[in-house]
């Protein structure tokens, strides 16, 4: 079985969220089960020197752009066992960020019909394509008016998978013909509302549609998650899948991990109190092991449930002997209230705006608990890795949150779950949660369950791999 795996980023080249962790490690996990996966992603600017040297020229071609046709360079580069092939053009690429030009609908249309073109050029012929969110939803939309019937690109399966439902690539009529080349006869596949819909396309023309959860997979049939595309995925819904996203464990490991003050692991974490210790004194908190600290490392964004943390906040400072760490960059209204809350609450609230990979594994090291109040949350990673660290997530029951907490009010959980999106709901939740906390042989052996939890990404390949070989019969 062989597998084209085409994404906006992926790591260790570029990421700049969740589908850059996925694209990183999928293939990975795919490939040490004998699956041949391979990865094609832009070769953006951004990408560290010491990367492009490792990489090799393979050729370049032309690349149909509607009426133009444009310069592709076709790198490769091997990671962790998994051929990685990298688009070059310094006119679309060479920028300053990924995402948020003004012409990405034809820089995404090129990435889309690179990723056909280079196929007989790379000795690899894809028995299934696999492609991410909106940026590659013209990849099934191309096959499927353009090349299905070539010779070499036969029978080739393609899968779409929605990391988020939220972007979806809209762009005016306008740039149907002109930017993206689809002929007229085929603008109802693209066509939404009036307006061209590069999500809605990938959904009308991919074998299989995928979400990174099971719940986020039914949830985007309601109108209130699906952002306007809940009819098309209500025709649709007979090749609709949801699997959960998993974790780099090997990456995210609290007994290896060189970001973390000292390392621990399920079997002795006494050495989280070292961690703790050292979270407190770079945030500028009161050093006290016995307070709890609740983490966060998020995008400060609405859908994040910020308002709901927003409108509780001081009432829970105030009324509980509790600590909180904040890690993040966003929307301006956010970021100014969590610098003030540290202004107003010194040694009580630290908060770092903007985003430092190595302060994130502190805080999931140092933090004993995570916040997670989602309005919506396709799958979600950071409760993941809280669980990795021993930080016990405290999260609303939605998506993937959804499907990998469980309240531990069972007896059994692995975290603590509200339900309804209130946020004294969430405030008592996490007065439950500081409650269990209290109970130092219950909340280690809370901990510790937690820390042994399994998501890693070899049990999420091998439901990819069934969802594979079901597309392939």
């Amino acid at each position: 079985m062989k597998i084209l795996y085409a994404a906006s980023e992926a790591l260790p080249f570029a990421a700049s969220g969740g589908l850059g962790e996925v694209a990183g490690s999928l293939p990975k996990a795919l490939r040490k089960r004998l699956i041949g996966c391979r990865v094609v992603i832009p070769l953006y600017d951004s990408i560290s020197q010491e990367l492009k040297d490792s990489m090799k020229f393979i050729t370049n071609i032309t690349v149909p752009v509607a009426w133009r046709r444009q310069y592709c360079g076709i790198f490769e580069a091997k990671r962790d066992g998994v051929i990685y092939y990298l688009i070059d053009n310094q006119y679309y690429f060479k920028r300053e960020g990924m995402y948020g030009h003004y012409d990405d609908a034809e820089r995404f249309a090129f990435f889309s019909r690179a990723v056909l073109e280079i196929i007989p050029h790379i000795g690899f012929k894809p028995d299934i394509i696999h492609c991410n969110d909106w940026q590659t939803a013209l990849v099934p939309v191309y096959y499927h008016t353009m090349y299905a019937t070539r010779e070499g690109f036969e029978n080739i399966k393609t899968v779409f998978t929605i990391h988020n439902i939220q972007y979806q690539g809209v762009y005016g009529y306008g740039v149907l013909n002109d930017v993206l080349g689809v002929e007229e006869r085929y603008a109802s596949l693209l066509d939404h509302d009036g307006d061209i819909n590069l999500m809605k396309g990938g959904i009308e023309c991919a074998n299989l549609v995928s979400t990174v959860s099971p719940t986020y997979a039914k949830e985007i049939l309601d109108p209130w998650f699906s952002h306007g595309l809940d009819n098309i995925l209500n025709q649709r819904s007979y090749k609709l899948r949801g699997i959960l996203n998993g974790i780099d464990t090997e990456s995210y490991d609290p007994a290896t991990d060189k970001a973390i003050a000292a390392n621990y692991s399920a079997e002795d974490i006494s050495n989280k109190a070292v961690n703790k210790q050292a979270l407190q004194k770079r945030l500028g908190l009161e050093v006290r092991p016995d307070v709890p600290i609740i983490g966060m490392v998020s995008r400060l964004v609405a859908h994040k449930g910020l308002d709901l943390v927003k409108a509780v906040l001081e009432e829970l400072i105030n009324t509980e002997d509790v600590q909180i760490a904040v890690l993040g960059s966003g929307e301006w209204k956010y970021e100014s209230f969590f610098n003030e809350m540290a202004t107003r609450y010194p040694g009580k609230v630290g908060v770092y705006i903007g985003f430092v990979p190595e302060l994130s594994r502190q805080i999931y090291a140092g933090s004993d608990i995570f916040l997670m109040p989602s309005k919506s949350e396709p799958c979600g990673l950071a409760q993941m890795v809280a669980l990795r660290y021993g930080s016990i997530p405290i999260v609303r029951q939605t998506g993937g949150l959804k499907d990998s907490i469980v309240d531990s009010g069972t007896g059994e959980g692995n975290g603590f779950v509200f339900e309804n999106y209130n946020a004294h709901d969430m405030l008592h939740t996490i007065r439950r949660a500081i409650f269990g906390y209290t109970d130092k042989e219950g909340w280690s052996i809370l901990t510790k369950r937690a820390m042994l939890c399994d998501f890693s990404w070899g049990r999420s390949a091998n439901e990819y791999i069934r969802m594979y070989k079901g597309l392939l019969k």
